[in-house]
């Protein structure tokens, strides 16, 4: 049973956090006979939240892949958080799929998320299906929401099915072209209008239609409802309670007759090759020819070590096979293969073009991996997916000394599961900074440390990395003389520096004639040069963008040693800063924010409080706006919480490192003062 790859369905469910995908998940599980009882969020007991964090939480945190048969054909069905923190993990399950149901609540209708989501299934050619879920709540919107759906996403958004009696039940408005009444519209009118949608791709069906008048069977529409599905010519959308049961046999019933199989969907965007060279392939859903599968999702428990999910797009997976990891020389073995529904694991015996399965064990397994049996695909892997950038950072340290190399351990397994978590070790400040999508993505991440992997961690805000510079050209000189019994120690260094433009790094020229201070101790004069360089020498941070030239000196014949050259060149050049006028830079952020267009007046106000500049703004569809503007890093390294509060939690926004400036004069005084203490006690 669904043991080929026209009887296979791989759907995910996306949408925002509240508009009950999990519990979708449960009733269809229920519906097709493959638990035995509906799962609750409030006890914890159901299939896909089954990570005892989400328990908790009592939302998804992960994605969960729940594979079922029902009706003669086999689904896999992929629960996604509903969280922006999450929608790394998301996006890189789309990867599996030929068809996303978008999940938009009756009551709350469509979100920025929502948006996001459409837009993404859309560039990256996935048929699209939006549930309407909870329309039997008090406060369901049915008929509005579907206009707000048109109005956001085009006019080829059509109700496959109507809500009737209130939300207690759907009317289907597809298969048939009258029914019982319905809360809004009529079947008729649903039914001619997806009926003309679809028969606009095939002239021969559109004569049939309109010519002789004659009604269309399901089987003549087949195709080119396919066919629309994958043009984004059509995205249907059927109404739903999950709570209630209501449209969830109509729901499985779209899901068999009429969401495409693997072969039916768009083609997967296989490249060869690296970068600018890589050129498209053609993979195809044979299973006769080299295996070609891609891991689309890695997990790592304690107990049952690494778990690598894959989706196989050619090729058949048997257990035995012998597999390549991406471009690895040696194969590995697939001892065992599953099948998921939540955390249970069956084990099957092959994989068919299509099928989503698992290997659990296999180290070299990572996210975004192709596997294949053949060299001849070597070099292949999938387009790259644009994901979100982390954007806030904390800094950690581990609780206990010696837990080191364990803390290390786990953020290496926290960025094999997440593709939106990142780790920088920053050298000039020895900070470790955990970076996610936001507070709730970073507050899991460090609860997850602690209950799964036993790492207890301290948290701060991370340091800003502030720069310093010289203003004017200005001459430095020391002359290092130490005599202790028997040979002394002595070297001279004059040196000039001057500033170099912004982001020029820095320069070191010898300059020095005759000899003054011979060839082979110039190293260790630029040697004593360049430790300043990263201690700084007005508040402690590293001296960029400077230009420091030896111009004369004097030796020793005998008292000369490297070490007299490194102390000379360090101090001539601590003279020299004083007299340039030294001063601090800050890191300016070029951001840019994606908001609901209502709140850009608030976040422009907002903005001008934190000497932002800002560059401009743009409208989008969907009333929303872009606002670009720089920053100082200093006024944003906070910012999240900030845009939450002004836009509802429906702004987004990313920042890059643009430039350095000069700090305002105050905050270099306190900087300075901060530092001299420091300075004093070393």
């Amino acid at each position: 049973m669904g043991n080929t790859t026209s009887g296979i369905r791989n759907i995910a469910l996306v949408g925002q956090a509240g508009a009950g995908k999990t519990s979708l998940v449960e009733t269809l599980l229920l519906q097709a006979g493959a638990t035995r009882a509906r799962g609750s969020l409030a006890r914890g007991t159901t299939v896909s939240d089954f990570d005892p964090q989400e328990r908790r939480l009592q939302h998804s945190l992960d994605t969960a892949i729940c594979s079922f048969d029902c009706h003669g054909i086999h689904v896999n069905l992929i629960d996604t958080p509903g969280y922006p923190d999450f929608l790394g993990k998301t996006l890189s399950v789309l990867e599996a799929v030929e068809a996303v149901a978008i999940v938009v609540s009756a009551v709350s209708g469509v979100d920025t998320l929502t948006q996001r989501l459409m837009e993404f299934a859309r560039d990256r050619e996935l048929c699209r299906l939006v549930i309407v879920n909870k329309i039997d709540s008090r406060d369901a919107r049915c008929a509005d929401v579907l206009a707000q759906l048109r109005e956001a996403f085009g006019p080829e958004c059509l109700p496959l099915n109507l809500p009737s009696g209130g939300g207690d039940s759907v009317v289907d408005c597809f298969f048939q072209n009258q029914g019982r009444a319905t809360d809004f519209s009529s079947v008729a009118a649903a039914h001619t209008q997806i009926i003309d949608q679809v028969v606009e791709l095939d002239e021969k069906l559109m004569a049939l239609y309109l010519e002789q008048g004659e009604e269309l069977s399901p089987e003549q529409l087949h195709d080119p409802f396919e066919q629309a599905l994958r043009e984004g010519h059509l995205v249907p959308v059927c109404f739903a309670s999950a709570e209630s049961g209501a449209g969830m046999p109509e729901l499985l019933q779209v899901f068999e007759r009429l969401m495409p199989n693997p072969a039916e969907g768009n083609a997967p965007p296989f490249l060869k090759g690296a970068g600018e060279a890589a050129v498209r392939v053609a993979v195809t859903p044979d299973p006769a020819k080299h295996v070609i599968a891609h891991v689309f999702k890695v997990s790592i428990d304690p107990y049952v070590g690494k778990l690598g999910v894959l989706r196989v797009h050619q090729g058949t997976v048997r257990q035995g096979s012998q597999l390549f990891v991406g471009d690895a020389r040696k194969p590995i073995k697939i001892a065992h293969l599953y099948r998921l529904l939540g955390k249970e694991t069956t084990e099957i015996g092959e994989a068919v073009p299509g099928d989503v399965c698992a290997i659990a064990k296999v180290d070299e397994l990572h996210l975004d991996a192709v596997l294949h049996d053949s060299h001849d695909e070597d070099q292949y892997h999938l387009k790259p997916v644009a994901f979100p950038p982390a954007m806030l950072g904390v800094a950690i340290q581990p609780e206990r000394r010696g837990d080191e190399q364990r803390l290390a351990d786990t953020l290496h397994k926290l960025t094999a599961e997440d593709p939106c978590v990142r780790i920088e070790h920053h050298a000039a400040v020895n900070e470790t900074v955990l970076y996610g999508m936001g507070e709730f993505h970073v507050r899991v991440l460090l609860e997850r440390m602690s209950e799964r992997y036993g790492v207890q961690v301290k948290t701060h805000p991370p340091s800003i990395p502030y720069r310093e510079t010289v203003t004017r050209p200005a001459e430095g000189h020391c002359r290092h003389k130490k005599q202790t019994g028997g040979a002394g120690q002595f070297g001279e260094v004059y040196l000039r520096i001057e500033a170099l433009a912004r982001g020029a790094g820095f320069e070191f020229v010898d300059d020095v004639v005759g000899g003054a201070i011979p060839g082979q101790y110039i190293p260790a004069v630029e040697k004593g040069v360049r430790q300043v360089l990263t201690e700084g020498a007005l508040a402690g941070f590293p001296i960029q963008d400077v230009r420091v030239t030896v111009t004369d000196g004097k030796h020793h014949p005998v008292d000369s040693k490297e070490v007299a050259f490194v102390s000379a060149g360090r101090k001539a050049f601590l003279d020299a800063l004083q007299k340039a006028s030294p001063i601090v830079l800050e890191p300016i952020m070029r951001l840019e924010i994606t908001a609901p267009a209502s709140a850009i007046g608030d976040i422009t106000g907002d903005l001008a409080t934190k000497r932002a500049r800002i560059n401009g703004n743009n409208s989008l569809p969907g009333q929303r706006a872009t606002l670009q503007a720089l920053v100082p890093l200093a006024e944003v390294a906070e910012y999240q919480s900030r845009l939450k509060a002004l836009t509802g939690g429906q702004g987004a926004y990313t920042m890059e490192l643009s430039h350095y400036d000069p700090v305002p004069p105050r905050k270099q005084q306190e900087l300075a003062q901060a530092w001299k203490p420091r300075a004093e006690e070393e």
